[in-house]
């Protein structure tokens, strides 16, 4: 099922020791998790999430569903060290997984998370 979601959010920590949470797309490959900051509009490409794991890599990623009918959601949480990786592989794999990223395919960076531990419930 989390393959599949479209939307996660990632937490960081930043320098003050503050969490940092932004909604990510993303792609699962085995025990890691790649995310690419994207063509988006966005202020900069030194972003937030990219000092913070430079700082401090451990982080969480909550992969989850909402349903009207609460028997049908669930959650994942994902706990790991991030590290910023040069690789083209992630970005074809995001590409295989979004249609817009095919049409403005994503320069990077890439966000690669070596998942560490798992938890999850679901409603039924």
């Amino acid at each position: 099922m989390p393959e599949e979601a479209r939307i996660a959010r990632l937490a960081t920590v930043g320098k003050d020791g503050r969490p940092h949470v932004i909604p990510i797309c993303f792609v699962l490959e085995g025990e890691t998790l790649y995310t690419a900051v994207d063509e988006k509009p966005k202020r900069t490409r030194r972003l937030q999430r990219l000092r913070n794991i430079e700082g401090h890599p451990d982080v969480e990623i909550v992969i989850d569903h909402y349903d009207e009918d609460w028997s049908k959601l669930w959650w994942v949480r994902l706990r790991g060290r991030a590290r910023v990786v040069e690789d083209e592989r992630p970005l074809r794999l995001l590409a295989e997984k979004y249609p817009q990223y095919r049409e403005t395919p994503p320069r990077g960076p890439v966000i690669a998370v070596e998942i560490e531990s798992r938890s999850q419930w679901k409603g039924s």
